[in-house]
């Protein structure tokens, strides 16, 4: 374990070198008012660190700079526990979320270009995979012999199609049946509760024409599972990591862009596990062209369950305390509209 000495003098290096993106020198930790100490003791103090792995030195006269041990140990021991001051932050997160959401899909689209732009780094937000859309219309289109194209419009203004085998002989009648039964039935319903409504709202409905029972259970089954889709990725600020001192080497970021460009794969090396936030740092990420960087994520729940995930990625030097703060808050504030939208708030 560090000595106190030893943590004051890390903490003061890894929010210097956040701020500056410079390597810290003794001469200028001995000008901080907290460290009372000579640049010969801190000198001495910091080499002990760089021989713990704590820190580094990249040139021989430079000062040093954290490793990824170094922030880890000050995320999880030395981060300030004080709340973080979010002042004009807050401001714009409240102002964005007090907007008329009609639209759910905007926001999440939207909502990764606030971040990018409140945390000047690259924002990721994974939508829910329609756990709180509801049914807004339903429509059948037949198509060749014995096949058809459902579509799906939820109260969001989302829209879905599939591919649907009915009986080879359906009338048209019969299509147009279907189709009045599950609007009648279904509009309202969350998409996530559509297998469940089937039986308990079609039952009655479906003993009345028996022989079109299977052409209804085709049509739900492949709209159950349209509501069970991956979570749509929305990146915003991308560019924000060429803005980084870290990644000015194009070669260097151009894995990490290719890697956000193909963004069906974000699902593979977000840090999705568990709720509240979570962060890796450096190698603790799996993928190559992320192992210098830090991915900071949090969830947004409805009825205890994580239905979507809101994430910040760039450099290991990253001022972990605010953006921490700001995707909890972002992430709580989204757990209640997505609740209130659910209740028919």
């Amino acid at each position: 374990m560090l000595t106190n000495r030893q943590q004051l003098i890390l903490s003061a290096i890894v929010e210097d070198y956040v701020r500056m993106a410079e390597p810290v020198g003794s001469r200028a930790l001995a000008k901080h008012e907290q460290i009372q100490f000579s640049p010969a003791t801190i000198r001495n103090e910091m080499a002990d660190l760089e021989e713990m792995g704590y820190l580094a030195q990249p040139h021989t006269s430079a000062g040093r700079v954290p490793s990824q041990k170094g922030y880890r140990f000050y995320v999880d021991h030395l981060m300030p526990q004080d709340p973080v001051e979010l002042d004009s932050t807050a401001e714009a997160l409240r102002a964005f979320f007090t907007q008329r959401m009609d639209e759910m899909e905007q926001v999440f689209r939207e909502m990764s270009t606030v971040l990018s732009t409140l945390t000047k780094q690259t924002a990721i937000v994974l939508g829910p995979k329609m756990y709180t859309d509801k049914v807004r219309k339903i429509e059948l289109i037949p198509l060749a012999k014995g096949r058809a194209v459902a579509i799906l419009v939820t109260d969001t203004g989302h829209v879905e199609d599939c591919t649907v085998h009915l009986s080879e002989d359906i009338h048209v009648d019969d299509v147009e049946f279907i189709v009045n039964v599950l609007n009648d039935k279904l509009v309202g319903v969350p998409v996530s509760k559509l297998r469940s409504s089937l039986y308990s709202q079609l039952a009655e409905e479906l003993t009345r024409r028996v022989e079109r029972y299977e052409d209804v259970l085709a049509v739900v089954e492949e709209l159950c599972q349209v509501g069970h889709r991956e979570e749509p990725v929305y990146i915003g600020g991308a560019a924000n990591m060429l803005k980084q001192p870290e990644f000015h080497d194009v070669e260097k970021a151009q894995p990490l862009l290719s890697l956000l460009e193909a963004g069906h794969t974000v699902t593979r090396w977000l840090p999705l596990e568990g709720l509240g936030i979570q962060v890796r740092i450096g190698e603790e990420n799996p993928e190559g062209p992320l192992q210098d960087c830090a991915v900071i994520t949090a969830t947004y729940s409805l009825a205890d369950s994580p239905v979507g995930h809101i994430g910040v990625l760039g450099p290991t030097r990253m001022d972990y305390g605010r953006i921490m703060k700001i995707l909890e808050y972002t992430s709580r504030t989204m757990t209640n509209l997505l609740t209130q939208r659910m209740e028919g708030n």
